[in-house]
């Protein structure tokens, strides 16, 4: 199933799960010396751009870029200050009409950066000694080094290297399979990551320098997909899609392990989480993979699958992928929705946080700094979705934005509430 060699659901994953860009110049968000922290706010994006938002509505923000030839940005990881903040750009798309993705979407130049919110500051890094024209940030390590994904001759591997891009080093080996969805632990000593390697997609830990390689799980007829560790560094949340009886990844099952591998759970049945997530209508349909994730208390949010639900981008198993998305139309075939859950891991009981009659689909749930909010995408079927806001235990949901010019929004990211005042 699994090729050493890139597919297009990798290369859309791995920037997906990667990445945000980088405005010129942006205000000083706080008054010189102001020590109050600001409100919780969010980035998303938007038609193509990265905007940000307060929590409650206000300060909403498009970021303008002056970057030549740049035609995309997107965010990445904070900085410990959590006031700096990775961005990734791309340039024009090499592969097209008459181009296949696969021979040439790896050939699209990509550029890093540091943004500093604060100042507006904008630093081009990884430059040094660089080795491919395709690098996607994936790991910051003690604000020091990042775990690059760099993809040469269709074949992807991750590099470890200095920000600048010196004292590069390999984490993973090239033709071992396509490395990404990597999550570090909380410690900051173990990376966890997924493998698409000719034995499946298998789920891996290790060293920040890539050694003593621990095989967390894997078998051929599963996709195992996106670790991401507990608050306390003592689990790994991830997906279980059976991958041969849908083709097209739209569901999945939330497992609970160590990260050695032992005490494997199941904590759904019934591919009951929405992964492969699909919006829209033509002319304006989109998607990506949408993963668990972990709450400041240890509970675990996800986009739980009402019952008989079914998405109306069908995907098409049995012709050429040429338009990277693979899916027709059928809106008469799509039936329910999702519902963002809170799951137990201690027993895997379900608690419902959003709902709506008729169903809608929501996703893209994730928990603010302070555990006080929730942000998720909310999309009814045929339509793209907007972002909506509500309480930790889903009260008072309220609709903030439907993009720009109502055209859709997604990718909300909490940016981190100690990005304080001044630097602070």
């Amino acid at each position: 199933m699994a090729k050493a060699e890139i597919d297009r659901r990798q290369f859309l994953v791995m920037t997906a799960l990667s990445t945000i860009g980088a405005p010129r110049s942006v205000r000083s968000l706080a008054k010189e010396g102001q020590r109050e922290a600001p409100p919780a706010r969010f980035f998303f994006t938007t038609q193509g751009k990265t905007a940000m938002m307060n929590a409650d509505g206000s300060g909403l923000r498009y970021f303008e870029f002056d970057q030549p030839n740049q035609v995309t940005w997107q965010p990445s990881a904070f900085f410990s200050d959590g006031r700096r903040v990775l961005f990734l750009s791309m340039e024009a798309r090499r592969d097209g009409p008459g181009k296949p993705f696969d021979e040439y979407y790896h050939k699209t130049p990509t550029h890093i950066w540091i943004h500093d919110l604060d100042s507006g500051a904008l630093t081009e890094i990884a430059t040094k000694d660089r080795i491919a024209p395709f690098y996607t940030p994936q790991v910051l390590i003690k604000d020091e080094r990042l775990l690059v994904q760099v993809v040469r001759n269709k074949v992807a591997q991750t590099i470890s290297m200095n920000l600048d891009g010196s004292d590069r080093r390999e984490f993973t080996r090239p033709g071992e399979g396509m490395p990404y969805g990597m999550s570090l632990s909380p410690d900051g000593t173990r990376v966890a990551y997924h493998l698409a390697s000719p034995q499946g997609y298998q789920i891996w830990t290790c060293n920040i320098d890539g050694g003593d390689r621990t095989l967390v799980v894997g078998h051929p007829d599963r996709l195992y997909f996106c670790p991401k560790w507990s608050p306390d560094g003592q689990w790994l949340a991830f997906q279980d899609c059976r991958f041969r009886q849908d083709p097209g990844h739209d569901w999945s099952d939330l497992v609970l392990c160590r990260p050695d591998g032992s005490q494997h759970r199941l904590l759904t049945r019934n591919q009951s989480l929405w992964f492969g997530a699909t919006y829209g209508y033509p002319g304006n349909r989109s998607g990506g993979s949408n993963v668990p994730v972990w709450t400041r208390d240890g509970q675990i949010l996800c986009s739980h699958r009402l019952p008989g639900s079914r998405v109306a981008w069908e995907y098409q198993t049995n012709r050429p992928d040429v338009d990277h998305f693979n899916r027709d139309y059928k809106p008469h075939l799509a039936r329910g929705g999702t519902e963002i859950c809170r799951i137990d891991p201690r027993d895997g009981s379900v608690t419902k946080i959003t709902q709506s009659d008729p169903p809608t689909w929501d996703f893209r749930q994730s928990e603010s700094s302070d555990g006080k909010l929730i942000v998720f995408c909310r999309a009814n079927t045929g339509q793209s979705p907007a972002i909506w806001v509500a309480g930790a235990d889903g009260q008072n949901p309220r609709l903030l934005t439907k993009g720009l010019n109502d055209q859709g929004a997604d990718h909300p990211r909490w940016v981190p509430q100690s990005t304080a005042a001044g630097g602070a």
